[in-house]
């Protein structure tokens, strides 16, 4: 079979002839029909993600065919029996174990979930890692409920549009930031009742002019902006950060933390039960994931291309 196999640290992944074990007892095969892309896969090529191991088959996000059966792929490995938190053993789909990008892959019955009815192939793949995330960080961390004032950090990437959508079905209030005028107007369009760039001075004071406050912040960036989050957060409120790509928060100080009764949650992936619930609330809500591109599995170099430019608003999907 075909695959995009990441045959050696430090050199580009390439769509190439990989052969796979036969399954075991109580494993199948699944006829890949999409697959979707995460940061992660573009941190391993790029050889800054940890405990990197080749060859390897990239991807955490895929869709396809077990037998007559329409499955969608849960990426966990080891995540544990707790709820609150994963073991450190945990790992995902894509290296080092085989993933998604790949004309087939054999996984456990347990990895696999039905199909939600209402989606395309496409979507379907476009759901797993960044749906999962999302809907941790939003409800079981977050704890989000209708009528609340949620606010996003940098809309476009695919956990973000997720916690905007998922956010909106419950009924909360949504506003987002990003450093793209453009992403931002699509997010209203999408139902966000306002928003505001970082790239802009005092755009927090700016999102509290808005809103008054937040109830919950969910965050993916870190950095200085993350200092601001305590000063627009209602008294109770809670942050959820699920991401770092800004880097570590200088000047942050305790004294709103305290005072105000703020709660600061990290948050990363999710259980089995988790992805389940999340395939249930995509279901019952008809959510349908925002996909930027689609391209053929064999252009994945292309793909990464784009993502590691940051012009995507949603996912990044591959197909087959």
């Amino acid at each position: 079979m075909k695959a995009y196999v990441l045959e050696k640290k430090g050199q580009p992944p390439r769509w190439s002839d990989f052969e796979l074990p036969a399954p075991k007892a109580g494993e199948h095969t699944v006829n890949i029909k999409a697959a979707a892309l995460n940061h992660r896969d573009v941190f391993i090529t790029q050889g800054l993600y940890p405990g990197i191991k080749a060859p390897s088959i990239l991807g955490a996000d895929g869709a396809g065919l077990a037998g007559q059966r329409e499955v969608v792929i849960n990426p966990n490995v080891g995540w544990g029996s707790s709820l609150a938190h994963q073991e450190p053993s945990y790992r995902v789909l894509g290296m080092p174990d085989h993933g998604t990008m790949s004309e087939q892959i054999i996984l456990p019955e347990d990895r696999l979930e039905d199909k939600p009815a209402h989606l395309s192939w496409e979507e379907a793949a476009a759901l797993p890692l960044g749906g999962l995330t999302a809907y941790r960080a939003l409800f079981t961390r977050g704890g989000c409920a209708a009528g609340q004032k949620v606010l996003i950090s940098g809309i476009g990437g695919g956990v973000a549009l997720f916690a905007l959508q998922f956010a909106l079905a419950c009924g909360a209030e949504a506003y987002v930031t990003s450093g793209s005028p453009e992403k931002l107007e699509k997010a209203r369009a999408m139902g966000a009742v306002g928003g505001a760039s970082y790239k802009e001075d005092d755009w927090h004071k700016k999102l509290a002019g808005m809103a008054g406050g937040f109830d919950l912040i969910i965050d993916s960036a870190g950095g200085p902006g993350f200092a601001f989050f305590p000063k627009i957060a209602n008294f109770g409120a809670r942050i959820v950060t699920y991401g770092g790509t800004r880097g570590k928060v200088p000047d942050f100080s305790p004294q709103m933390i305290f005072w105000k009764q703020i709660t600061i949650h990290g948050t990363s992936m999710g259980s089995d039960q988790e992805f389940r619930d999340m395939l249930a609330f995509v279901g019952k809500h008809q959510i349908r994931p925002v996909i930027d591109r689609v391209y053929p599995m064999h252009r994945a170099n292309e793909a990464f291309q784009r993502m590691a430019e940051g012009a995507q608003f949603g996912k990044i999907v591959l197909s087959l």
